[in-house]
């Protein structure tokens, strides 16, 4: 049996991993995205826990409508703990899952009972037994260059198949330092997947209904997180004066600017960037 190549997992992943069970343990949510609030809360009493489970069920709902009827066979690229892919085999795909970390492994194949492939490699590394008619990049389009992005999927898609895409876009190039730097400036993405011979079929902004999570999250952190992140400073100092004292200067010297920058997250958001669903169709004459 072939064994796959060993990925190395950095340690940026890592804290991520144990963001990523932080937050399934505390949302309850077999979903990593923003979700979709198609009622926008009123105030910050409406912004649920419930509420966002309702939402990442509606973003589903959502992207389903994007989805072009011809569609059968479906390449989940960055797929999380399987959610999206759940639901998409539960309504007829013939779907896979694609993520370079073991960890997203093991809870994919869990949620999903084993009973979708899933291929531990990164996207650009990837290689398959057959064609896809299309493929997904739910919130994971920033973590990959765009011509990777571009070229990739025209390699792995059928002639006239689908690339859908849904995640943060940067609208200001000119913002390219901080917590949504990763994300693609929506010129050279389009640039890159014209070139590559693709073109947009339809596009909606959908910013509107994914910012209430945000708001969500920071309230949350302003209303538990620096709480108890004050509370254990507290407990240290009493209890361990020189621990306190160096805790108090690593938090100072990398994690201040990072909680600050962080509750400025619906701001920044607002003025550079959007979130898009798109879909575009790879050319039959341009097929690679």
């Amino acid at each position: 049996m072939h064994q796959p190549k060993l990925i190395q997992i950095s340690q940026a992943t890592r804290y991520q991993n144990a963001a990523i069970n932080y937050y399934l343990e505390l949302t309850g949510s077999s979903y990593l995205h923003y979700g979709y609030w198609e009622t926008i809360p009123a105030s910050t009493e409406d912004l649920t826990l419930v509420g966002l489970r309702i939402a990442q069920e509606a973003y589903m709902a959502k992207l389903l409508t994007f989805i072009p009827a011809e569609t059968n066979s479906l390449l989940d690229v960055g797929c999380g703990v399987g959610g999206n892919a759940a639901y998409l085999q539960d309504r007829g795909f013939s779907v896979e899952g694609l993520a370079p970390d073991p960890f997203q492994q093991e809870k994919f194949i869990d949620h999903t009972k084993g009973e979708i492939p899933f291929h531990l490699t990164k996207f650009e590394d990837f290689q398959p037994t057959h064609a896809y008619d299309l493929i997904l990049f739910s919130e994971s389009s920033q973590y990959i260059a765009a011509d990777d992005i571009a070229q990739g999927a025209a390699r792995l898609l059928n002639s006239g198949g689908y690339l859908l895409l849904a995640d943060m876009i940067r609208v200001d190039a000119k913002y390219n330092e901080g917590i949504f730097s990763n994300c693609h400036v929506a010129s050279v993405l389009h640039a890159a997947l014209e070139q590559a011979g693709f073109k947009l079929v339809k596009t909606e902004d959908i910013s509107a209904q994914i910012a209430p999570t945000i708001d969500l999250c920071l309230e949350n952190f302003r209303t538990f997180g620096l709480s108890t992140i004050k509370y254990i400073a507290d407990v240290v100092a009493i209890a361990v004066p020189p621990i306190h004292l160096l805790g108090r200067w690593i938090f100072n010297r990398w994690i201040k600017n990072l909680i600050v920058e962080g509750l400025e997250a619906r701001t920044i958001f607002d003025r550079h960037l959007c979130y898009e669903i798109q879909l575009w169709q790879l050319s039959k004459t341009d097929h690679i």
